[in-house]
């Protein structure tokens, strides 16, 4: 079936001498699998291997068979310019990172548009603001909404956050309820938009701590979900 939807890039791997494959989350169907023949060699085809960095935004014109094989695009063009995505070193290191927690995180093949929408508006406002730091942590939380186990602030007042259940205890429940220092910037990023990140000032060894916090969450919550081999280097730029 003859597909035009909006798309956003996960992932790029080369395949053969040539070809790439390219996962993508489209609007219209969820996560797909693209298999670009040629593109690595091609200088006048309608796709270009630049329009596949991770996390551009796309127009795309595609085949989908839905059979859970490799789906061929036809057309594309970028829907959103990004100025400085690609071009500041330390958004650059968290594009990465946030690509590699996408391709582990995200692997339904259907329509979700409120989490599209997301991803969308996120990676627009980090290529359009400055003050960074922090947008990786707020922008994981978050997305924990749309894959379905945020946590649940309805006790926010308690001592502990349980990582398996996802909610505020009175008490220690098991090994992984946590509280201190950590669980203190999770209930105040809880509150938080990104227009407001710059009001949270952090150092490194806090910043490292709550992603490590939260990565351990995805884990418990997601079957397969991997800590990013990416979180060195991010954890280097922000040093």
């Amino acid at each position: 079936m003859l597909v035009k939807t909006q798309a956003i890039v996960i992932s790029a791997l080369k395949y053969g001498e040539a070809d790439l494959i390219v996962k993508c989350y489209t609007a219209s169907s969820g996560l797909k699998s693209y298999l670009l023949r040629g593109i690595l060699k091609s200088k006048k085809g309608k796709l270009r291997t630049a329009m596949f960095q991770p996390l551009t935004q796309l127009d795309i014109e595609a085949n989908h068979k839905d059979k859970g094989t490799l789906e061929s695009i036809r057309e594309a063009k970028v829907a959103y310019h990004y100025q400085t995505l690609y071009t500041n070193v330390a958004k650059s290191a968290i594009v990465f990172f946030l690509s590699d927690i996408l391709r582990s995180a995200i692997q339904e093949e259907e329509e979700n548009l409120e989490l599209f929408n997301f991803l969308v508006a996120a990676t627009s406002w980090l290529d359009s603001n400055d003050v960074i730091a922090n947008f990786h942590l707020l922008f994981l939380l978050r997305l924990s909404q749309y894959l379905g186990f945020y946590p649940d602030d309805s006790d926010i007042d308690r001592e502990y956050f349980n990582l398996i259940d996802g909610t505020f205890e009175l008490s220690e429940l098991n090994n992984y309820c946590w509280n201190g220092e950590i669980i203190e910037l999770l209930k105040q990023l809880l509150g938080t938009k990104f227009d407001t990140l710059e009001t949270i000032k952090l150092n490194q060894n806090q910043r490292t701590a709550f992603v490590n916090m939260l990565l351990l969450y995805y884990e418990l919550h997601l079957h397969g979900f991997k800590k990013p081999r990416s979180l060195a280097v991010l954890n280097t730029i922000f040093n």
